[in-house]
């Protein structure tokens, strides 16, 4: 599942602390454990795989989600996962409200074949990570932001440049991982 050289950029990131978090109010006991990924490794893994997460939002009580493209670093042993977004818009209003979010991503699909209709099932891996999020305020934090999800989206280390109209009209959202799980169907 791990690609040859994949775990080179997580080398920051040591075992012990990358282990599986809980945290009050966040996440619950996997009930599939046979399903349950242990490894942080693995699950970085299948976060490197995928371009497109879910973000997910509490807006007054109602959820709120919304896909979107993303970056990451795992450094000084804390996943930081960066979003882009406009101005304005209701993504911005909620997380100033409740700055409490869920991210999901999931590949690895395919259909499991069956005799009968209640034997299919679905292959997948998934990763769940809950966390606060936070809009990046200076030129530096975005940049820092930008680059992770430049490097991520295309897959290079190549510099970036970002003129000073680009930086004053995006904004740069940082989520700081509290708790993560994973978890896999196999074929």
């Amino acid at each position: 599942m791990i690609r040859a050289g994949g775990l080179s950029r997580f080398a920051a990131c040591p075992r012990r602390t990358l282990a599986r978090t809980r945290m009050k109010g966040y996440t619950s006991p996997m009930r599939r454990k046979d399903r349950e990924i242990n490894d942080p490794h693995e699950i970085l893994a299948i976060i490197a795989r995928c371009k497109v997460c879910r973000l997910a939002l509490s807006d007054d009580g109602a959820p709120y989600i919304v896909p979107l493209n993303f970056g990451y670093t795992c450094e000084s042993d804390t996943l930081r996962l960066y979003f882009h977004s406009a101005a304005g818009g209701r993504k911005l209003d909620i997380l100033k409200r409740n700055n409490r979010a869920c991210f999901e991503v999931d590949c690895d699909h395919g259909l499991i074949e069956a005799d009968r209709a209640c034997g299919y099932g679905f292959a997948f891996s998934s990763v769940i990570v809950s966390g606060t999020l936070e809009i990046l305020e200076t030129d530096e934090e975005k940049i820092r932001g930008l680059n992770a999800l430049m490097k991520h989206q295309t897959g290079g280390d190549t510099a970036f440049s970002y003129g000073e109209a680009d930086l004053r009209s995006v904004t740069v959202l940082q989520m700081t991982a509290a708790g993560f799980t994973g978890k896999v169907k196999k074929f």
